[in-house]
């Protein structure tokens, strides 16, 4: 006989396991919202956004409340970054008008968006309002013309979670009183219901305190920063069904020393623990992450730290997302470390892994601080540091995202006082990107704080540094020498077969013995070097890179004119650097691949000797500069020589050669204009036929890195591809990469260009100097092929010698129309497009009578008149050298 209790059991067991499979496909499945309402004030009819969302209109509308005194219009003027969906029609009040939506009880999100253009002839600088939400005050005395003026935005988006009580959630609009002909308008409304996940349930600490801080449904919350650390911007559709926008965090890092993306694999499968709905955030939130580096002596020596400016009198709910996804990171003890917010402590141990139990789990952290009433603005800092005293494995910290929100004062009040300015000049590192900039939110910030602040930190982090290679390098320099700084540590001490504790010196130089490849390229003495920059002579300093200073000097006599480039040994490029560039160089020869002449390495020196390029960079010609503007030509024929240079390192040489580092600083121009490929320090060669990449560190220049190797630290050539795309841009723009005191939008200028051509727009942008002066074939073919270059995924951009190509046959095509008379792109002050007759063949300035034929046509290539393969490609054949232009598809 069955045995009821064991069947019974059984039946609870599988009701059981029925309820928990349930509850978690509940929980690991994008949020759907109950309310969501999207209102297009003062449209006409239902319109979709860039996103595929539909926006329904408020005319006639029953969210708008009737007999209220408004007007519909739209903005007299578009600027080219602003969607037409839900900015281009407003609704614009002159009394108190309230809108009413009938929703279910719960939070919402309240995203309210303003576009301060001139909307029925009205100046747009009197559009001054409050806007409450019952007794809450979101904006008091609200100028969205001042604050996108402030801010460098074109428009703006204000977001909150509300909790409604009851089944209507109204909002007010309210021109200010006490401004002469004020009135209120508003763009768009979204209203999206969301789950309670920002409630504190007693786990919202004060920091510095062991008291809870209480966020209820009586709390309305500001979001004023969501970012994804380590990684790329997420749009609204990628979020989890709430429609949440996650920036990236770059703008925000303090200081040169940001750390590194953390290594991650892409197939990795996150697992949200028990309790902890995947609508918490995005997945691609917990995939990527910041970390402070691989070395230990440098991470105890600094703090990874983020700013972001606030408005004072308001308390804030710092919420910190954390997963351990790198593969060396699985046990407890391994990575701990201290989280300082406001230079006060919220963890000590702070260990992701003792949070979650294993790697891959994602996990948060909510803290509140107070700024009290003061200056409007203050800084709310963000520090982490490694824990020494647990023992960690790992001296190290980590970070995946970051989410802050402004709690309502006491009597109901989220509003701030009006931003301040954007600082006209951003800090920027010239070689490297931005060190501190500014975005979406970060252009409040002030410059001379960060300015001071990093350099404390930059003199800081610089004498840890030079305390520690110079306790190493004690016992080992040569007591003979009284030239030259004494922070480098001997090359032949890495990777070079000496005896422990002798330094093999040759008889002629006194210097280190090296393996360096002399029979390849000269070895300079340190005398020479000194004789042929006149001691270092400040008044021929050429300029200054990332590896240090580069003088004019001349050698042989005064034969031969070069230049020296001399390594700082504060600098954060080095010994790994100095070595790749001397292997690489002295292996190569190419018409368009800087010529290295030879180095130096005494008296603990990193010396590098080139050929002189008398017109400097490429970017020197660009902008922010004094030269003559390039012609269309000359860039374009610039562009085919650099394209020459890459293409032979991917496909020319033994084994496929990356870059890493492309830019305009990193295309030099000699006498007669000829390009040339420049600063192979940070280049890897590539992968073997058997495999697709190269794994390795992130490194590069913001601006022109790509984004997937960003993400996946995998390297292909088709890194240097995007790298090149931005470059196309650069020459056709005259703008810098990164500009972060423009528009949020146009900060990137590969992200707005693409925009732009997406929108057709691309001609409006491009430098004055060429309206008129290229054929639209030939601009169509550029911009399609820069277009490509910088496609987010290597499989969808252009091989070098495609791109290659590409260029051949568009100066092919803007000779063609010179030729014949043709007519030119050009956009008029009214921003009306039009067609001009071509200028003339180039001048003199220009370099045709150097290129005797630039052009491709599959069957002959030379420059100058000789073969290309001769000189170009020490000895290689055309076809080996050429392969991708006569098949395109490469190998």
């Amino acid at each position: 006989m069955r045995n009821p209790n064991r069947y019974h059991l059984l039946v609870f067991s599988y009701c059981v396991l029925l309820f928990t499979t349930v509850i978690h496909l509940v929980l690991s499945a994008d949020y759907v919202p109950a309310d969501k309402i999207l209102l297009n004030c003062g449209a006409n009819g239902e319109l979709s956004d860039d996103d595929g969302r539909q926006w329904t209109s408020d005319v006639g509308s029953k969210f708008a409340l009737a007999g209220a005194d408004s007007i519909v219009s739209e903005a007299a003027t578009q600027k080219p970054s602003v969607p037409t969906v839900p900015y281009m029609t407003g609704r614009v009040f002159r009394s108190e008008f309230t809108y009413s939506f009938p929703v279910a009880s719960g939070r919402k999100f309240v995203r309210l968006y303003f576009y301060p253009a001139s909307y029925a002839s009205l100046n747009a600088s009197k559009g001054v309002f409050s806007v409450v939400f019952g007794p809450y005050t979101l904006l008091k005395n609200f100028s969205a013309y001042e604050t996108a003026n402030n801010l460098n935005f074109d428009f703006i988006t204000k977001e909150y979670s509300v909790n409604v009580d009851s089944g209507a959630l109204n909002i007010t609009f309210t021109p200010a009183s006490g401004t002469p002909d004020s009135y209120a308008f508003i763009n768009g409304i979204e209203i999206v219901s969301h789950p309670d996940i920002y409630s504190s349930n007693g786990n919202a600490l004060i920091v510095s305190t062991s008291t809870a801080f209480e966020i209820s449904n009586d709390t309305v919350l500001e979001n004023v920063y969501r970012l994804n650390v380590g990684g790329q911007a997420i749009s609204p559709s990628k979020d989890t069904g709430l429609f949440r926008q996650w920036g990236g965090d770059n703008p925000y890092i303090f200081g040169a020393s940001v750390g590194v993306p953390v290594a991650t694999d892409p197939n990795i499968t996150i697992s949200y623990p028990t309790g902890m709905p995947d609508y918490v955030a995005p997945v691609d939130v917990y995939k990527t992450a910041r970390s402070m580096g691989p070395t230990p002596e440098v991470n105890v020596g600094y703090n990874l730290s983020w700013y972001f400016d606030c408005d004072a009198g308001f308390s804030y709910l710092v919420r910190l997302h954390f997963c351990e996804v790198g593969p060396e990171i699985s046990k407890i003890n391994q990575r701990v470390f201290e989280i300082f917010i406001n230079n006060q402590t919220a963890e000590t141990e702070a260990d992701v892994i003792a949070w979650t139990n294993k790697k891959d789990v994602p996990y948060y952290k909510d803290y509140v601080v107070f700024f009290p009433s003061g200056p409007p603005h203050r800084d709310l800092w963000l520090k982490l540091h490694p824990n020494t005293a647990s023992k960690p494995q790992y001296y190290d910290a980590i970070l995946n995202g970051v989410e802050i929100f402004k709690i309502n004062a006491s009597d109901g009040n989220l509003a701030g006082s009006l931003p301040a300015p954007a600082p006209v000049q951003p800090i920027i590192d010239p070689n490297r990107g931005i060190s501190s900039g500014k975005s979406s939110k970060s252009n409040k910030i002030g410059i001379i704080g960060g300015g001071v602040g990093g350099g404390v930190a930059a003199v800081i982090l610089i004498g840890l540094l030079v305390c520690f290679v110079t306790r190493k390098n004690k016992k080992r320099k040569d007591p003979n020498s009284s030239d030259g700084p004494s922070g480098w540590l001997p090359l032949s001490l890495y990777g070079n077969s000496h005896s422990s504790g002798s330094t093999a010196k040759t008889a002629t130089t006194g210097s280190y013995a090296s393996t360096l490849p002399s029979n390849l390229c000269r070895h300079f003495s340190f005398a020479e070097i000194k004789s042929a920059t006149k001691n270092f002579d400040e008044s021929l300093i050429l300029g200054v890179g990332g590896f240090g200073k580069v003088y004019k000097g001349e050698i042989d006599g005064g034969t031969t004119k070069v230049a020296i480039k001399r390594g700082n040994p504060l600098s954060d490029q080095g010994v790994n650097e100095f070595q790749t560039e001397i292997e690489l160089l002295s292996k190569l020869r190419h018409r368009h691949l800087v010529s290295l002449i030879g180095y130096c390495e005494d008296n603990n020196e990193m010396i590098l000797v080139y050929d002189y390029m008398a017109n400097g960079t490429l970017r020197e010609h660009l902008y922010k500069t004094q030269n003559q503007p390039l012609t269309w030509k000359q860039r374009l024929e610039i562009c085919i020589g650099a394209a020459r240079g890459l293409h032979y390192l991917h496909t020319g040489a033994k084994h496929t050669i990356i870059h890493r580092d492309v830019k305009t600083t990193n295309i030099l121009l000699d006498e007669k204009w000829v390009a040339k490929v420049a600063d192979f320090g940070l280049s890897k060669t590539g992968p073997a036929l058997d495999h697709t990449h190269v794994s390795t560190v992130v490194k590069g220049s913001f601006g022109y890195l790509d984004p997937e190797y960003f993400r996946r630290q995998q390297l292909t050539d088709k890194s240097d591809v995007y790298s090149f795309g931005v470059v196309l841009f650069e020459i056709l723009c005259s703008r810098p990469a990164l500009n972060p005191t423009l528009p949020k939008e146009q900060v990137s200028l590969a992200e707005w260009a693409q925009h732009c051509h997406k929108k057709g727009i691309l001609d409006q942008i491009i430098d004055p100097n060429l309206k008129g002066k290229i054929s639209p074939e030939c601009f169509k073919k550029v911009a399609e092929t820069a277009v490509k270059c910088v496609a987010d995924q290597g499989i969808d951009r252009p091989s070098m010698g495609d791109v290659l190509w590409n260029l051949e046959f568009a100066l092919q095509l803007q000779e063609s129309a010179e030729d014949s008379g043709g007519k030119g792109a050009m956009v008029l002050d009214d921003g009306v497009y039009d067609e001009v007759p071509l200028k003339g063949k180039a001048s003199n300035g220009d370099y045709e009578g150097d290129v005797t034929d630039s052009r491709s046509t599959g069957m002959s290539m030379s420059i100058g008149g000789r073969s290309l393969a001769s000189e170009d490609s020490d000895g290689l054949t055309p076809s080996a050298v050429f392969s991708q232009i006569m098949n395109p598809k490469g190998r």
